[in-house]
């Protein structure tokens, strides 16, 4: 992605400057429009393209948790509503935490604060901790003077989101683990009990069936030529990490994701959960729709899903109405969008968002409670398959040689 220099004015006249990667000018533009930047200069940088951020992330500012951020936004919350100066208060978070990089963030912060620059502006410099919702959210507490109702609303937002991963990995615990298991057995069995067989069959002649030649076969070339095979892995990975990152090569891994059966339902159900909870807490905070689409579409952390929410914002600022966009986004049931239907003729869309997602939230709470004794006969079905495979394919040639003894 580009790397763009900007330069701009925040509400107090202050001349701001920096740099982000971006898509193109115009996405930066929205981007300080939306912290409160008005943009002076927009000039894109002639530096070599970075690396692609997963090969980076690593070696550059730490991001914050999951669970730092939550309770970051807690603290600084209850503080703001307890009437403490916000300087004073990220001071005393600041003074309450042991983590260095948490303490080097939050001083940074402070250190823009101190310049004149707003607490969202502040806060948007560092977009691996605070993304594009979080800071928007910011923004409109700071214009409406209403920032401890938004960091209260932020704070659902981010104990939702959590809760919705902490029960996909809860989920995906005990499969990952009997996967792994049954690699490291079919790796043992492939490097030192095949190539075993493998001697004894070619020193007796036998006249092997196809399946254990094509074992004896994967097992030469994983020994002899082990170096090709862990490349060519390697390969494939970094390949696969490359084109998945791109626009069109996440939107596709992403559509495939929910076309998997038993997962593609839960992740489904997860992005329409965070879906509707982000866009009933854009609504309720005041952001203006067609923001709060482009929002709430990176919000939901799906490609495909994404790039629908995107064509939903585009179809509102058209000026079709939301029930109408929704239609037409071909991702809503019946009765989702019979719920938006109302929600739009009664002026109470939040209200119905947050409906929806609550109904989603349960579906994959149910959805995940049973995925172990759903998945279970599954594995076992999959494991003894390929247990009687390698059994059969070693022992095969065994019997064959029984029955030709006996015979003689």
């Amino acid at each position: 992605m580009p790397m763009f220099v900007y330069r701009g004015r925040n509400a107090r006249g202050d001349l701001l400057e920096g740099r982000i990667e971006s898509p193109n000018a115009q996405a930066v533009a929205v981007w300080m429009s939306a912290v409160g930047i008005t943009p002076v200069a927009i000039n894109q940088s002639k530096m070599p393209t970075q690396a692609p951020k997963w090969l980076t992330e690593p070696f550059t500012e730490k991001k914050l948790s999951d669970l730092d951020l939550l309770l970051f936004t807690r603290q600084l919350g209850s503080l703001v509503r307890s009437g403490i100066p916000l300087m004073q208060a990220l001071t005393g978070i600041q003074n309450s935490t042991r983590k260095e990089h948490v303490i080097k963030l939050l001083q940074a912060v402070r250190d823009d604060l101190d310049r004149g620059i707003e607490l969202s502006a502040a806060l948007a410099k560092h977009p691996k901790s605070f993304g594009d919702f979080y800071v928007s959210m910011v923004r409109v507490g700071e214009s409406a003077g209403e920032l401890e109702k938004i960091f209260g609303r932020l704070h659902d937002q981010l104990q939702f989101d959590m809760d919705m991963r902490r029960q996909l990995k809860g989920a995906l615990r005990y499969p990952m683990f009997v996967c792994i298991a049954l690699g490291i057995a079919v790796t043992i069995i492939n490097i030192w009990v095949i190539p075993s067989f493998s001697g004894m069959y070619t020193s007796l002649k036998l006249d092997l069936p196809i399946v254990t030649k094509i074992l004896i076969g994967f097992s030469n070339l994983t020994v002899n030529y082990w170096w090709m095979v862990l490349g060519g892995a390697g390969a494939a990975y970094f390949g696969y990490r490359l084109w998945s990152t791109s626009r069109e090569g996440r939107r596709v891994v992403d559509e495939l994701k929910l076309k998997v059966p038993i997962f593609g339902p839960i992740t489904n159900k997860t992005a329409m959960a965070r879906y509707s909870f982000a866009l009933a807490t854009a609504m309720e905070s005041g952001i203006p729709l067609v923001d709060a689409y482009t929002l709430t579409s990176k919000v939901v952390n799906n490609g495909f899903y994404e790039e629908r929410i995107l064509a939903m914002r585009d179809g509102v600022g058209r000026g079709e109405s939301i029930y109408r966009t929704a239609q037409n986004a071909k991702i809503f049931s019946p009765l989702e969008l019979q719920m938006i239907s109302v929600g739009e003729e009664t002026g109470r869309m939040d209200e119905m968002l947050r409906s929806v997602s609550k109904m989603y939230q349960e579906e994959v709470e149910f959805e995940v409670s049973r995925l172990s004794q759903t998945l279970e006969p599954i594995l076992i079905a999959g494991l003894g398959a390929i247990v009687a495979v390698l059994m059969l394919a070693i022992f095969l040639p065994l019997w064959d040689m029984g029955q030709i003894t006996r015979r003689k």
